[in-house]
């Protein structure tokens, strides 16, 4: 019978009935066997008409059970199970023939119910007979759940309890004799082994507690010497072992590995189930490696397993699971020791395993008169499970050796078994879990944020399935904080990082000291904490962080394989704990700590560099700490020399070598204080340029901003000089192009850094697939590199694993050179990731002429950069000193308390014609027509003046204006940004925001024409294109004009400004609860913006740095400008510059040319008019 079960073939069933009946025939009528063979015959028989559907043959079986149920009357023991089968049969034979048999059954089966005990298997099988027997009859009350409920614990089930239920539903729904009487069958068969233990419990928890008493009992009615005593040993240590993995009492499990030994003694070698309790003995080892971590319990389970599958050959039914088995406890073994024969040898295995357990590709329609109960998806039942463990190695090689196909195979293979494992499977939530985990790690090395949101809402499903008390609960609300973690680093949402601190203290909990990821969930708590701190500031966080810290790395000592990793998180905290208290120990100790990390970390280690950057700015950090007792600066030396060492791993092209000349750079900077060497200074200078030129944008805008505040330290202290000095030294030798390339890198560092952060591949996407698929070659392996360079978390790694990384390390920098090498190739990008050339700079000149003047000590010269033309060089007539003089004179003027006085302003203009502005004109005369547009460029002392307005203010004389409209550029690179950006849409969003007066603002008088300004642009902007929004006083905090900011491409600004000249980044604009920083707005990513009119106090940094950053066309002042006159240029910008109906920001230059000179036919004073000016194309 077991035979025809398996294969359903009727030659089996006949064999069994044959034999059977020659059992019968041997038990004469008081044998005291008899009755067994008379309902082991009446059973194959009954199963024969049912697989035939011969109803008219279900008398025999009927006799059958007749005969055997005389011969057990009330009181034996197997008389319920009998009256039980007898009523079946009786129910089956109504069925099939339509008449009465039918009261005879339930009147049996009702006599069951009085003499089985209440809670008894032999009571609720007769519930459910009664039940479908009502239910066949036309009774539609549904069957109660409590029925449902006993059949949940057999293993021998042919079909799945969700595959019952589904039955049972369609009983409900149809009423069909056939299909009723196989789900009875089903039924019987469940609870003739409802006793049997389950590979893997499931349900009533007291089911479980009755069959482990069962199987004690059976146990000591099976003393030693006892043939089946090793069955009783083996199915009491499964049981056991089932609940430690329902409620974790290490009891059980020690007594399961007892029971599991005495078991294998009683089967040695040649046992026919010697492999069966071999296996089992290995497995319990495995699972106890897991909890007490004794490496010799895994030895012992890799050889048991390993002795199992020599027992277990392809073509054993049990093969594929024991290749799972030993694949398994290799891979186990291959995370403690970091052998990587072991996965490699665990992938072929799990391979193997697959390819013998085949996948589901259809349901099998058997003919009628096969039974229902047989038929099933043609495939493997554990499939699923060797999906799973397939996936489960291949992340772990993917760890080890970043081959990205890897990690596809695995979430391809995890997601596949997750549509196995519908929900309600044993398996699902696993599944769940894994694919989770994989796409976060997808996630991490490919910034796809799709991976990361498919990851916690995965991590979340799974975590609502594993509730408290769960076995997994810990691991999962480890890994969804993790990946909330990494989600707050991406977005900057603060809940974030609280919900998965939150759930990183849970599941620290849930890992006690002792378990083996203990310190992992240490290191990824205070890793959080420590990003708290960092974003609040509460030193709690961080007290916290370095006690977490601290507690890992002594369980992490020397020789272990993440020492290194622990020394440097502790190091970096400590690090921060001194900038918090000042405590010289703190830094002290983590200087010792970065010094230990750095020696464990070879040449060739991935995180050397990483290591030599944390030791030098820590030495740094105690130079300064220590400067008044400098003594022979040997910090400071060698700092220095890290740093050094650090840029030579990191040469030209990688991406974290603009990091490493910055930090140079820095660190040069304090050693010239304290030496004064010219050439240190030169140095300084030429590393934090290249740094600015060779800077890659980040994954995050925090990193950005750390990064432009140490280069703006930079240039806090370089001469101001410098870049001109070296330009107009290139003019003095003829070499005007060389002159604008050394221009263009030392000049304005700050702006050129953060232009830098913005600098994107995007552009890419507008070719053809080659280059596309270059540009996310180029920024996934930036990001491989760059988690590399930086200081790694908490990796679970052992020297092999770190040799792997190294080697990994080498490949991936050399794929990075090779596709910069080829995007090199690409039409216009010969020069990506290298300093511009001067033929780059020729295309700002595009749309017209940019004048570009330089004032040093040396000399003042003009260069007027032409598109498709050599540039031309002017050397103007006049000195360094006479400019500073004018210069001088002029701000005198402008700031004086009482107001510019008209004729001294005049008179500037006019020295300002003379001596810069009319040399330049005679050459654009030769090459423009009048009323061309031309862009200033200025340098230096020429910053300071209105170029616009030079001329001679007297009956005939020349003035600019009337010539030619100007327009400014901070520099020829963010001209060239401006002209390259394209409009995406026909449609304008326009916002204006005003702020009259800023709450508890003491500085600043109320500004009276804000609100008139507002509704005089909304009264004269078209509608449609523009879709207009504006903020009122009352509305206009910080957080709500910054979100408009972001939304809309047309801005105004009508309001207080602060410009800081020494810190440019702090410059702001004044919102109702506090300012607005030119910072704040340069992080809200604005670029690509199309124009923006700054109707504010002297904001001339501000309007610089907006064009510079990627506003295409900005209007500003660059001085004082009174409330009522600023309302009329706006009035009249607005009128001249919509009167087409049409909204275009490359007209904005000639709207406001426009609109100054409306203003003079007014009589508007000059010093009034002139400080309005245009920035950009």
């Amino acid at each position: 019978m077991h035979h025809y079960y398996k294969d359903h073939r009727e030659s089996h069933l006949d064999d069994a009935i044959t034999a059977f009946e020659r059992v019968v025939d041997r038990c004469p009528p008081h044998h005291p066997g008899r009755g067994a063979a008379l309902s082991n015959l009446a059973m194959a028989k009954f199963t024969s008409c049912q697989a035939t559907e011969a109803h008219l043959n279900l008398d025999e079986p009927i006799h059958l059970y007749q005969e055997a149920l005389d011969l057990r009357p009330p009181g034996h023991p197997n008389h319920p199970s009998t009256l039980i089968n007898l009523s079946i049969a009786l129910l089956s034979h109504f069925r099939g023939r339509g008449y009465v048999t039918v009261a005879d059954a339930e009147e049996l089966l009702r006599g069951c119910l009085d003499i089985c005990p209440p809670h008894s298997h032999e009571y609720r099988a007769v519930l459910f007979v009664i039940a479908f027997s009502s239910h066949s009859q036309g009774d539609e009350k549904p069957i109660s759940s409590t029925l449902l409920q006993a059949t949940s614990s057999s293993w021998r089930l042919p079909f799945s309890v969700n595959e019952l239920n589904r039955l049972l539903r369609e009983c409900r729904e149809r009423n069909d004799p056939w299909l009723l009487d196989q789900v009875i069958e089903q039924l019987r068969d469940a609870v003739k082994h409802f006793t049997t233990v389950e590979e893997e419990w499931q349900g009533d928890g007291k089911d479980l507690e009755e069959a482990i008493q069962l199987h004690r009992t059976a146990l000591q009615l099976r003393p030693e010497g006892h043939s089946d005593r090793s069955h009783s040993l083996s199915a009491l240590a499964a049981a056991l072992s089932a609940r430690f993995e329902q409620q974790g009492d290490g009891k059980d499990f020690e007594e399961a590995m007892q029971l599991h030994r005495a078991a294998l003694q009683l089967m040695p070698e040649g046992h026919p189930d010697h492999s069966g309790a071999l296996n089992n003995l290995a497995t319990a080892l495995s699972t106890q490696f897991k909890q007490q971590g004794n490496e010799k319990d895994l030895e012992e389970a890799i050889q048991h397993h390993r002795t199992v599958l020599q027992l277990r050959p392809e073509g054993h039914p049990d093969c594929s699971g024991s290749l799972n088995n030993l694949a398994n406890a290799l891979s186990t073994r291959f995370e403690q020791q970091g052998d990587q024969k072991d996965l490699e040898e665990a992938i072929q295995l799990h391979r193997t395993a697959l390819q013998l357990r085949p996948e589901a590709t259809q349901i099998i329609q058997l003919p009628s008169a096969t039974l229902p109960m047989h038929s099933r998806p043609e495939g493997h039942p554990d499939h699923s499970a060797s999906l799973n463990n397939l996936a489960n190695a291949l992340s772990t090689q993917y760890d080890q050796q970043g081959d990205g196909k890897d990690l596809d195979e695995a979430i391809q293979l995890h997601s596949s078994a997750l549509q196995l494992r519908s929900e309600g499977h044993p398996g699902h939530s696993a599944s769940i879990n894994n694919l989770a985990t994989a796409l976060s790690t997808r996630f991490e090395h490919q910034g796809d944020g799709k991976d990361l949101a498919d990851a916690i809402q995965h991590h979340r499903a799974a975590l609502h399935l594993m509730s408290e008390g769960h076995p997994g609960h810990s691991g999962i609300l480890y890994n969804l904080g993790a990946a909330l973690s990494t989600q707050f680093e991406q977005q900057g949402d603060e809940k974030d990082l609280d919900e998965a601190i939150q759930h990183l203290r849970t599941a620290l909990l849930g890992m006690p000291e002792g378990h083996p990821y203990h310190s992992h969930s240490l290191n990824s708590l205070a890793t959080a904490l420590s990003r708290r701190f960092q974003h609040r500031g509460d030193g709690k966080d961080l007290e916290e962080a370095t006690q977490h810290y601290r507690t890992a790395l002594l369980l992490q000592p020397e020789g272990h394989p993440d020492h290194s990793h622990s020394l440097n998180n502790l190091a970096n905290v400590l690090l921060r704990l001194f900038q918090q208290q000042g405590d010289g120990k703190d830094l002290d100790e983590a200087i010792q700590h970065y010094r230990t990390a750095l020696q464990l970390r070879s040449k060739d280690h991935p995180d050397h560099s990483a290591s030599l950057n944390g030791l030098a700015a820590a030495l740094t950090m105690r130079f300064k700490w220590h400067q008044c007792n400098a003594g022979d600066g040997k910090d400071l030396d060698d700092a220095i020399q890290h740093y050094r060492t650090a840029l030579q791993l990191m040469p030209d092209g990688h991406p974290g070598h603009s990091a490493s000349l910055t930090n140079l750079a820095a660190t040069l900077l304090r050693q010239f204080e304290q030496q004064g060497d010219d050439d240190i200074i030169q140095e300084a200078l030429q590393h934090a340029c290249a740094a600015a030129e060779q800077a890659l944008s980040p994954s995050h805008q925090l990193h950005a901003q750390l990064q432009l505040a140490c280069i703006h330290h930079v240039r806090m202290h370089f001469p101001q000089d410098l870049s001109v000095n070296a330009a107009s030294c290139a003019l003095r030798h003829g070499n005007i192009c060389h002159a604008v390339e050394l221009l263009e890198q030392g000049r304005a560092l700050h702006w050129t850094q953060l232009a830098r952060f913005r600098t994107t591949l995007d552009e890419f996407q507008s070719y053809d697939a080659r280059t596309a698929m270059l540009a996310n070659q180029f920024w996934h392996l930036s990001a491989m590199l760059n988690k590399r360079t930086n200081v790694s978390a908490d990796e679970d790694c052992s020297i092999a694993a770190v040799e792997a990384k190294i080697q990994n390390y080498r490949d991936r920098l050399e794929e990075w050179n090779k596709v910069v090498e080829e995007i090199r190739t690409l039409e216009g990008f010969s020069r990506f990731l290298l300093p511009p050339l001067f033929t780059d700079f020729q295309k700002a000149a595009c749309k017209g002429p940019a004048i570009v003047l330089i004032a040093s000590k040396f000399s003042c010269d003009a260069i007027i950069v032409l598109h498709a033309q050599s540039p031309i060089h002017i050397q103007l007539q006049v000195t360094w000193e006479e400019m500073l003089d004018l210069v001088v004179e002029h701000l005198q003027n402008i700031h004086n308390s009482y107001g510019p006085d008209h004729n001294v302003f005049v008179k500037t203009m006019g020295r300002i014609w003379s001596k810069v502005i009319f040399p330049v004109v005679c050459e654009l005369k030769r090459k423009l027509q009048k009323n061309s547009r031309i862009w200033w460029c200025p340098t230096s002392l020429f910053t300071a003046l209105p170029l616009h307005t030079a001329g001679e203010y007297q009956q005939g004389g020349s003035v600019l204006s009337k010539l030619f409209i100007s327009s400014y550029t901070p520099s020829l690179s963010a001209l060239i940004k401006a002209h390259k950006g394209q409009k995406m849409t026909s449609d304008v969003k326009f916002v204006a925001i005003g702020q009259a007066s800023p709450d508890q603002d003491m500085l600043h008088q109320p500004l009276q024409y804000v609100e008139a300004e507002l509704d005089a642009i909304e009264r004269l902007l078209p509608t449609p294109p523009v879709t207009f929004t504006k903020l009122t006083s009352l509305e206009s905090t910080r957080q709500e004009a910054l979100h408009k900011l972001k939304d809309h491409q047309w801005f105004h600004l009508s309001c207080h400004g602060q410009q800081v000249l020494k810190e440019p980044f702090k410059s702001c604009f004044v919102m109702k609860d506090g300012p607005l920083s030119l910072l704040d707005i340069i992080s809200a990513n604005i670029s690509g913006h199309e124009f923006a009119f700054l109707s504010a106090y002297e904001v001339i940094h501000l309007a610089a740095g907006l064009q510079f950053m990627g506003v295409k066309s900005v209007i500003g002042t660059l001085w004082k400008v009174g409330d009522e006159l600023a309302y009329k240029l706006v009035s009249a910008y607005y009128k001249e510059f919509c009167k087409n109906g049409t909204m275009d920001c490359t007209m904005a230059a000639e709207a406001l040319h426009k609109a100054v000179a409306l203003l003079a036919k007014e009589n508007v004073p000059l010093e009034e008019r002139a400080m309005f000016v245009h920035i950009g194309i």
